[in-house]
């Protein structure tokens, strides 16, 4: 017999959800072949079968909270899956397994539906507790994969004009991010500084390389780049917000890895660009356009979301003019990002416009001094405001 267990699902993840089985007990696997989804807090994953055999036992039901190395189901690897006995054959079944009383009644194991499978583990929990046809909803993820929003766009035109509440179950990666919420400010003494940027120097800087940038490299040149940038020479400047406390010690990272929090199905999720320091302008931009495609698509990894020293997040995709991020422990810093917009403002003795954006720096007081946080966000500051100081300390 051998155990299927719940697999390492990555850095500070302990638990999952079992969100599908793919096989039921009594079915055969083979070597390699998935058996159930699970879920978690950063993303959705298959547990595929290391030898064949059949499933015998299946110990945790879909929706049942499970943690790392806890049995999910058995195994037998000497079995063989139940089949009708052919006519005057006189044979025997595997002894692991009882006869049915009627063989000729089973059905073949067989696969879910390709439109099923094709489906996040998300999805078809909605559309489980709504009643809808999954093969039926248009997909809008990768080759088709059909999203959380795509069975809620679904179910909308079916919802009664008279129903005023719905309840639903939160998934784990929602549960867990309102909980590490919760944690970030109980366990952290978080303050926020604000600043405001012009963006004029950058947008035109965009403006006049925006062609032979993307001839050169395939991409365009956003403005997330930019802020990467200009948050590794910040960190440089200023190594305190880029460490972690751990008991009573400090530990203070020599590398960058900065994570950026891009929107998904379920939540936020904040993949990471390792070694930021090292990667150029066109690299960031590439890494930072996939992250986001991914995370639209739900193909984001475990390993793209490991770790991370500092984090960016920009609210003001949605619309933001001011906000106070939250902490992404166990890191102490997290840079907020906001929508451009153009103000009055005072230059040289004359009232101007300019594209300008309020930047927010949240930070742990506990080892990060008001005077540095200040500082940190004059100095990103600086150098958006005059960006040929990026090019020179790249």
């Amino acid at each position: 017999m051998t155990n299927i267990v719940v697999p390492e699902l990555g850095e500070s993840v302990v638990e999952a959800r079992v969100a599908r089985w793919l096989k039921k007990e009594g079915d055969r696997v083979e070597v390699g072949e998935p058996i159930v989804e699970l879920e978690t807090e950063k993303i959705d994953l298959e547990v595929n079968a290391d030898r064949g055999g059949v499933l015998t036992s299946i110990k945790h039901g879909e929706g049942d909270d499970v943690k790392i190395g806890e049995v999910l189901a058995v195994m037998d690897e000497s079995a063989s899956a139940p089949a009708a006995k052919p006519s005057g054959n006189g044979g025997e079944r595997s002894p692991a397994l009882p006869a049915p009383s009627a063989p000729s009644a089973l059905p073949a194991p067989s696969a879910p539906p390709a439109s099923d499978r094709r489906a996040t583990p998300t999805a078809r929990n909605v559309a489980k507790n709504h009643d809808v046809n999954i093969a039926s909803v248009q997909g809008s993820g990768a080759a088709g994969r059909v999203m959380k929003h795509d069975v809620e766009k679904a179910i909308a035109p079916a919802r009664s004009a008279e129903q005023r509440e719905e309840r639903q179950r939160m998934s784990k990666r929602r549960a867990t991010i309102a909980r590490r919420l919760v944690e970030a400010q109980h366990n952290a003494a978080m303050l926020t500084t604000f600043n405001e940027v012009d963006m004029s120097a950058v947008m035109a800087l965009r403006e006049r390389r925006k062609e032979s940038f993307k001839e050169q490299h395939g991409v365009p040149l956003g403005i997330a780049s930019f802020f990467v940038k200009a948050s590794v020479g910040a960190l440089r400047a200023f190594p305190l917000l880029n460490a972690e406390v751990q008991g009573e010690e400090i530990v203070i990272k020599r590398y960058y890895d900065i994570g950026v929090a891009v929107g998904a199905e379920g939540g936020l999720v904040v993949p990471v660009l390792r070694n930021a320091d090292r990667m150029s302008f066109a690299e960031l931009e590439r890494a930072i356009r996939d992250f986001a495609k991914r995370a639209a698509d739900g193909t984001l990894t475990l390993e793209d979301l490991k770790g991370g020293t500092f984090t960016i997040t920009n609210g003001g995709v949605f619309g933001s003019l001011m906000s106070t991020p939250i902490l992404n422990p166990p890191q102490v810093g997290i840079l907020g990002l906001h929508k451009i917009q153009d103000r009055a403002v005072a230059l040289d003795g004359q009232v101007v416009i300019r594209p300008m954006m309020y930047l927010a720096l949240s930070y742990d007081h506990r080892i990060v001094d008001g005077r540095e946080a200040v500082q940190f966000l004059v100095k990103v500051k600086e150098y958006i405001e005059d960006p040929g100081n990026l090019l020179l300390e790249s």
